[in-house]
């Protein structure tokens, strides 16, 4: 049997998905084209978001996603550092090295979490709320693989972020509406073929936790 659904909500779902892709905004018309529907649903459905504050128009008229956005994503971000902490806790206490989930944030790559080392007597210091582009970094990196079906299972960068620093990490991957990845990163000379399936087994189990 077939699952019944709402089809007014999927298309409103749909409109945050498309003008959440779309950075620079979209037309009325352009939305309508995207979506699939005529530019009577579409303002059915902006009116409605707008007054939830989901949607947003910009001085010449185009859409945005709105703030509200912001309250629901910071409801989610709890919960994703919960399912996380042990994870990073083992990963961190096992290869010595500083542990971080990373998540996108528009073009960037924000540390959501960062767990220490409890053992060591020198480590990198890695600030929850760093961000930093997408394509720099092992965690941005890694996030960028992620969306590819055949992507690197992980990846391994030196001196990107900071001078001197190593950094491993693997996307989070298979988690719907997530687009994360969990790291290492380190000042010591790394053995990336031993560390980097560790990374990766941390990430799935990560990705277990939130299915």
């Amino acid at each position: 049997m077939a699952t019944e659904t709402s089809q007014t909500l999927d298309r409103g779902l749909r409109v945050l998905t498309v003008l959440a892709a779309t950075p620079a905004g979209l037309t009325v018309t352009q939305l309508a084209a995207e979506v699939g529907v005529n530019r009577t649903v579409v303002y059915r459905l902006i009116s409605t978001l707008e007054q939830h504050a989901l949607v947003r128009r910009d001085r010449q008229g185009r859409l945005h996603v709105g703030l509200g956005v912001l309250q629901l994503s910071a409801a989610v971000q709890p919960v994703l550092r919960e399912a996380a902490g042990p994870v990073l806790r083992s990963l961190a206490e096992r290869l010595g090295c500083t542990a971080h989930l990373t998540i996108t944030d528009g073009e960037e790559a924000l540390a959501l979490s960062v767990v220490e080392p409890s053992w060591t007597d020198f480590h990198v210091s890695y600030r929850v709320g760093a961000r930093h582009p997408l394509d720099r970094g092992a965690a941005g990196r890694a996030i960028l693989a992620g969306r590819e079906p055949a992507g690197p299972p992980y990846v391994a960068t030196t001196g990107e972020l900071q001078p001197g620093a190593r950094g491993i990490a693997a996307a989070v991957r298979d988690v719907d509406g997530l687009e994360a990845s969990v790291g290492v990163v380190t000042l010591d000379d790394i053995d990336v073929d031993r560390l980097g399936p560790q990374v990766v087994s941390a990430a799935q189990e990560l990705a277990a936790r939130l299915r």
